[in-house]
């Protein structure tokens, strides 16, 4: 029984993003951020993260070439930027 409510756990946070707002931070500190909360998430999960830097649109396509992980969407409304990052 312990089982299935671990499993409903995972298959739970999963689907649901976790949303990360970095507006207001400058260069490196987005990166540094989504780099850290990256390595601490399970594979399949969703990070969506939203930065006002413009620098990050080069920086995190950067990062996930080193780290494997998968950009699923990006978009920018205004001045924020939003990045949708399936972890490997």
């Amino acid at each position: 029984m312990t089982e299935s409510k671990a499993r409903k756990t995972k298959a739970q946070a999963a689907a649901k993003p976790s949303a990360v707002n970095m507006r207001g931070l400058k260069c490196p500190l987005p990166v540094l951020k989504t780099r850290k909360l990256l390595s601490r998430m399970a594979a399949g999960e969703l990070l969506v993260v939203e930065c006002t830097d413009p620098l990050v649109s080069i920086d995190i396509p950067n990062l996930l070439r080193e780290t494997g992980d998968k950009l699923e969407s990006s978009g920018k409304k205004g001045r924020v930027l939003t990045f949708t990052i399936r972890k490997a």
